[in-house]
């Protein structure tokens, strides 16, 4: 059907039930937005088909053939680490879908005569559409009816200059309403929609993958083309010096199981998991996992004015003459005007609430724009105009400048009514100030409290806002706000302002375009910093794209949340406290406990390196690996990720990796070095070897994990006593079971006792030399 032979609902009554009914069974009906988390089929198909899981599965057959089916417990440890991870992850889903739920917002549709409010996916062909500022177009349309619009379709264009629709244009899904409202009919819908081709392009800038996954991953990736090669070259060199197949098969297992750090994955997957649970059950919305890791990292926090220093409840205070028109008249005029202009913003609604909404004809409109930052309209006598001054004269009257100073500092926000010639842009043709419109706003109940925390957190606060700088700076002053006086007007800067210099200088920006919010965010992030942003306006949409983290609340426009991090579904910002120390948690608690996981792969892959070359089986088989890898890495990391640990994130992850993990695996490395020696002078069997060598292993790993669990406390202390008696409980009661000797013998009391003394002495020796004045002089990235 082309464009002029398609059926044109009446605009008094919008599609029929009947004709609502035909659509949805014809398949004209549009689809649900795309799912915020995987599905449970994708997560159980996810953790299970894993690169590792098939090497574990590959050696656990192995295993088998060699009938020691006790070595096969390490497919327990596997299949209870996948569990755990999906089980997290569902439970996260679930939190997380309840949510997104909740936030999802609605759409004004017309059916029957009336206008109700419909979510994105009942919307059927040629459905009638009612959408104001903010609004995102979920579906290609037809404008039908308007009094002037303004839209954002950088999603075709790549520009974010506000475009002028009238009635009879046509829209494209992705659009977003920045002034004005229209009656628009859905012209295509479902996957033929533009939106939908471009996959769901409104958030056209993909965050980065975490910092911290990418590196780990970077590691597993290096692993996985060492593991198999060095496994069979170990097989190869056993096999090729006359020992048994069986021995061959299990120390090669046991030196490939020991190089695959899987709970490391799991854990951070686990963690940044359960930090969206958390957080869901403090009413955020988590929309990608990475977020939480990117806001753990962000040292400069730029807030827009409405809606987090203040509660965004405007009020009208009064409108104050300039010249001889009375007030009652300024107040009709005000009243007219915004009623032809159809804004619903939050200053609009103000006046509304204060002065009505009278009937009115116009014959020319321009709604509100954040780009123009001012609205207007023709009524019968002549044009007028609200918004910011600086943005409707050329130079604003010295008078009138005086007054807005003078009001400003007072802390009310305060607009210009104007009277114009025409309505041109960007600025009306000849305009002449009428009265000064006052609006008030209170700071949020716990402002203070909130700031006062980000501010002893090392994260610097930033206002950015359209309104009055002198306003904003008195109302960031009252937050106190450090920085507030350092203030400037934006829109004296000109086209081409430094803006590395300006955020240097300045801490409070008024009159900012969404323009200039962008390359303010651009010049922090130049400067080496991580930029948060919140917002919850269309003005905001280019800076919550340039920002590292975004952060919009439900209150505001659906294009806005479509585009943000996180969503604050109370609208309370008092809940960024919560977002801020659950990344640092679990960012900091897992940079920490990653040394435990690879001081096992470290010595693991050095072991098997020296041992291709040794006359020596591989000095363990995979069940002796079970009580170190439980009981000095799996359990007590679990725990330890979820401690208390709220301190600036320093970015020193392979750095505090390798200050930790590699003096232990070379100490470990060493002993069992030491081992094989007197196990050769001595002629002890490999069974015993091999129990000294699980016994030194865990000891060291024990020292390893003290240093992880720092700074300690009652209950890491008991953490750490714990794993420490289960560990002597493993060689005192259950040795046969992990192939370990009886301990309890004097002639190897001497051997293992001065090694066992020995341990932590020298573990702080090569921590000393190797971790603080060798690889703390490498740059880790």
């Amino acid at each position: 059907m082309t464009a002029h032979e398609r059926y044109l609902p009446p605009l008094d009554c919008g599609l029929t039930a009947e004709k609502v009914s035909d659509r949805v069974a014809a398949g004209q009906k549009n689809d649900p937005l795309p799912p915020l988390t995987r599905s449970v089929k994708q997560i159980f198909r996810d953790n299970l088909l894993t690169l590792f899981n098939l090497i574990n599965i590959i050696l656990g057959a192995l295993v088998f053939l060699t009938g020691s089916y006790k070595n096969l417990l390490f497919l327990g440890v596997v299949v209870v680490n996948t569990g755990i991870g999906i089980f997290q992850e569902i439970r996260s889903k679930r939190q997380v879908d309840k949510l997104a739920l909740l936030s999802e917002g609605t759409i004004d549709v017309l059916r029957d005569g009336q206008l109700t409010a419909h979510h994105q996916d009942d919307i059927v062909l040629d459905d009638i559409l009612s959408l104001g500022r903010g609004d995102q177009l979920p579906v290609d349309g037809l404008i039908r009816d308007t009094a002037g619009l303004e839209v954002d379709e950088s999603q075709i264009t790549g520009e974010s200059t506000p475009i002028e629709k009238h009635t009879g244009d046509t829209l494209v899904s992705g659009s977003v309403i920045l002034g004005g409202r229209a009656m628009i009919q859905a012209t295509t819908v479902g996957s033929g929609s533009f939106v939908k081709q471009l996959a769901h392009s409104a958030k056209q800038k993909r965050r980065n993958a975490s910092e911290l996954l990418t590196i780990i991953n970077r590691i597993i990736k290096i692993l996985t083309f060492a593991i198999v090669p060095l496994g069979a070259a170990l097989f190869i060199s056993s096999m090729m010096r006359g020992q048994s197949q069986n021995r061959a098969i299990l120390g090669t297992v046991a030196s490939m199981v020991g190089m695959i750090p899987e709970g490391l994955v799991l854990l951070t997957s686990v963690a940044l998991a359960a930090g969206a649970f958390t957080l869901g059950r403090r009413n955020v919305l988590v929309r990608e996992l990475p977020a939480i890791e990117a806001l753990a990292r962000v040292d400069v926090l730029c807030l827009d004015k409405t809606g987090t220093i203040t509660n965004g409840q405007l009020q009208l205070d009064r409108v104050e003459p300039i010249g001889t028109t009375p007030v009652g008249q300024l107040e009709t005029i005000l009243a007219q005007l915004v009623a032809a202009t159809g804004d619903d913003n939050e200053t609009a609604q103000a006046v509304q609430n204060a002065l009505g909404t009278p009937s009115v004809t116009a014959q020319n409109v321009l709604p509100f724009s954040s780009g123009r930052k001012w609205s207007g309209a023709e009524l019968a006598d002549h044009a007028y105009i609200m918004g910011a001054p600086e943005f409707i004269f050329e130079t604003v009257p010295a008078n009138v400048k005086q007054r807005i100073a003078s009001l400003a500092k007072q802390g009310y926000r305060v607009l210009l009514l104007a009277q114009a010639d025409r309505l041109t842009t960007p600025k009306p043709t000849n305009p002449q100030a009428l009265g000064l419109i006052l609006i008030t706003d209170e700071l949020r109940p716990r402002a203070k409290d909130t700031f006062s925390f980000f501010a002893n957190q090392d994260v610097a606060l930033k206002v950015i806002s359209g309104d009055n700088p002198v306003t904003v700076a008195s109302i960031a002053e009252r937050a106190e706000i450090a920085g507030a006086q350092q203030l400037i007007d934006m829109s004296t800067v000109g086209a081409t302002p430094d803006y590395v210099q300006l955020v240097q200088d300045y801490n409070v920006f008024g009159r900012v375009t969404p323009q200039q919010k962008e390359q303010l965010i651009k010049a922090y992030q130049t400067a080496g910093h991580t930029v948060a942003m919140t917002g919850d306006g269309v003005n905001d949409l280019l800076a919550l794209r340039q920002a590292d983290c975004s952060i919009a609340m439900a209150s505001g426009s659906e294009a806005t949340k479509s585009l943000a991090d996180f969503v604050l579904v109370d609208s309370n910002f008092d809940a960024m406290i919560n977002v801020l120390n659950e990344g640092r948690r679990v960012i900091n608690n897992i940079e920490r406990v990653a040394s435990l996981f690879l001081i096992k792969t470290m010595y693991s892959v050095a072991l098997t390196l020296i041992f291709i070359f040794m006359n020596h089986s591989y000095p363990f088989e995979p069940i002796q690996l079970t009580p170190i890898s439980s009981l000095m890495v799996g359990i007590p990391t679990f725990f330890l990720a979820l401690q208390p640990n709220y301190a600036r994130i320093a970015g020193r992850f392979m750095k505090q990796v390798m200050e930790i993990a590699a003096p232990a695996a070379v100490c470990v490395i060493g002993y069992i070095l030491v081992i094989m020696a007197l196990g050769t002078q001595f002629k002890l069997s490999f069974a015993t070897t091999s129990t000294l060598s699980v016994l030194l292993t865990g000891m060291i790993s024990l020292n390893a994990l003290l240093m992880v669990a720092r700074p300690l406390n009652r209950f890491k202390i008991g953490l750490v006593a714990l794993m420490a008696g289960l560990f002597a409980v493993v060689f005192l009661f259950f040795g046969p079971i992990f192939s370990l000797v009886n301990l309890l013998n004097w002639r190897l009391a001497l051997i293992y006792l001065p090694l066992m003394v020995s341990v932590f002495p020298v573990f702080i020796v090569v921590q000393d030399v190797l971790g603080h004045r060798i690889l703390s002089r490498i740059r880790w990235r």
